[in-house]
């Protein structure tokens, strides 16, 4: 039987299937699902127009509030915004904050991505947008550079567009509370985009008003010219450089400010990416984003992931789109608006509406000195009593997750083991703070510090 055709034909069959499985191994129940499972999509996601005239749109994502307390019509919106300028908010959906981030494992030599829940997602008692901000970053759409922003009035001209259009996308929208978040360089778009609806607010109708609770900024770019100063002083009593370094970096910051006073702010930015340039090498950190890390943040998943076909026609992107984690073009347009001040914006807010800020105790580049540090300039008749309110100790499931300071409509909270992106490092922290503040309830509670008697002035 041996030397029959059908026997070498058996025994070539299985010789080649023997080859096929040591090359080629059966995958795990865990990979063997599709990379984006239909339980992970968004609720909803598409475009949102900016301009009538032109096609130039936000990109955004929508994720229904997964186990709700109140009914529909009431549950609050959470919207967020990326930093950069110029990073897509999908780093904050994938791998932030939303209910899937992106996870990796290594077989045979091949990064294989998969979608894992997130038990810190933000939208477990909120409804959670996530948008592409500005125009030309991410999966948003512009239709000329010369469209995209220049500066934070445009920023929140184009916000306010879109999200009214997203609202006119449901009915329940339209009486849903908005709260504005992000962090980073949103320091500066989530102040502008507040700022902007407030000044809008005042002029329509009530019907046509978008429904602005409050704002949360974390480990924001908010008041650069004061922020600058700080990185020489924080690296120095961090243990990070000696005295000598101090006094170079502080020579280096001296400058950027003066050419903040001198309104050169093209050179300012430029002066200040030296700074940190110069911090960077001096302390031989793999990221000033968090001093604790030995590699950076691992941002590159969400653009391998985003790049799939697959994954992009599940998002209702055009397969043709090339994901890009941070555009430079928007980074090159907004070069000039990086050391300019929202801070003004910010103080119109705390009077008008509530404000948290929040930073992650390892940030060397926007965290809790870089924010005390201009916070305690804020022209706002409450923040001396802010100042000197206790800050008291936060605890998440028995356990001490930081400290909050709070008076009246300021709340500010420092994450401990938290550095520049809190939801990745402080998932289920970060959820239990954004529900907290959202529903005024444990430490950010009426009555913490403050007078309960309290109204906000022109409140809408």
């Amino acid at each position: 039987m041996e030397s029959t055709p059908l026997y070498k034909f058996l025994k070539l069959l299985l010789l080649l299937l023997i080859s096929i499985i040591t090359h080629f191994p059966p995958q795990s129940s865990a990979t063997s699902t599709p990379l984006f499972p239909s339980e992970a999509l968004p609720t909803k996601s598409g475009y949102l127009p900016v301009n009538s005239t032109t096609k130039s749109a936000i990109y955004y994502t929508f994720y229904e509030a997964q186990t709700p307390t109140s009914p529909i019509s009431q549950t609050p919106l959470v919207i967020w915004l990326q930093g950069g300028p110029g990073c897509s908010s999908m780093l904050g959906n994938f791998y932030e904050l939303g209910p899937w981030r992106v996870s990796s494992s290594e077989r045979h030599n091949d990064e294989h991505l998969a979608l894992i829940r997130n038990p810190g997602s933000w939208n477990r008692l909120f409804g959670l947008v996530f948008l592409d901000n500005p125009i030309g970053t991410g999966f948003s759409i512009a239709a000329t550079n010369e469209e995209i922003p220049r500066d934070q009035h445009t920023v929140g001209k184009h916000l306010f567009n879109a999200i009214r259009a997203y609202i006119a996308l449901n009915p329940t929208f339209k009486s849903r509370p908005v709260y504005f978040t992000g962090e980073s360089y949103a320091g500066k778009y989530v102040p502008a985009i507040g700022y902007y609806t407030l000044k809008r607010n005042a002029r329509l109708p009530p019907s046509s008003r978008v429904n602005l609770a409050g704002v949360a900024i974390g480990n924001g770019l908010t008041d650069p010219v004061t922020q600058v100063g700080t990185h020489a002083t924080n690296a120095y009593f961090s243990g990070l450089v000696n005295e000598k370094q101090k006094t170079q970096l502080e020579k280096l910051q001296v400058e950027a400010i003066g050419l903040v006073r001198a309104g050169n702010w093209s050179q300012a930015t430029n002066a200040r990416s030296g700074v940190l340039k110069l911090l960077q090498n001096m302390t031989g950190l793999a990221t000033l984003y968090d001093f604790r890390r030995l590699v950076p943040y691992e941002t590159s998943l969400v653009t391998k992931f985003l790049s799939n076909v697959e994954v992009k026609r599940a998002l209702g992107v055009n397969e043709s789109m090339v994901y890009e984690e941070c555009s430079d073009v928007v980074d090159a347009a907004l070069h000039a608006d990086v050391m300019k001040s929202v801070k003004y914006m910010v103080e119109y807010l705390v009077k008008n509406s509530k404000v948290l800020l929040f930073q992650g105790q390892c940030d060397l580049r926007d965290g809790v000195m870089s924010t005390e540090a201009w916070v305690k300039k804020m022209n706002w008749e409450g923040i001396g009593e802010f100042l000197v309110a206790d800050r008291k100790v936060w605890k998440v499931n028995g356990l001490l997750a930081g400290y909050v300071q709070k008076w009246r409509s300021l709340s500010q909270v420092v994450v401990l083991g938290a550095g520049h992106l809190v939801p990745t490092d402080q998932a289920v922290n970060s959820q239990a703070m954004i529900e907290d503040w959202v529903l005024d309830r444990g430490l950010f509670a009426p009555g913490q510090n403050e007078d309960l008697s309290v109204t906000f002035r022109g409140a809408l």
